[in-house]
């Protein structure tokens, strides 16, 4: 997935906040791989139907982590 210079922005955003509040680097990097499966996920679906406003989104994609990719709650958490 090739990431656009929006989505560069929002990530050295998230990375200016995680090292504000002295997250590590590994913690970081998971964060932003976790933004980057987001956004690829609604890449994908907006392909296929118009994206639902509000909060439905990130449900949506949470039960796609769940149903489809079989992840535990903690780690969605």
């Amino acid at each position: 997935m090739s990431i656009s210079r929006k989505d560069k922005k929002l990530f050295d955003e998230v990375r200016d906040m995680l090292q504000l509040h002295h997250y590590s680097i590994h913690t970081e990097r998971t964060y932003c791989d976790w933004i980057k499966r987001y956004i690829q996920y609604y890449t994908m679906a907006c392909l296929e139907e118009e994206l639902i406003n509000g909060n439905t989104e990130i449900e949506a994609f949470l039960t796609h982590l769940a149903v489809d990719k079989g992840l535990s709650l903690p780690t969605q958490n």
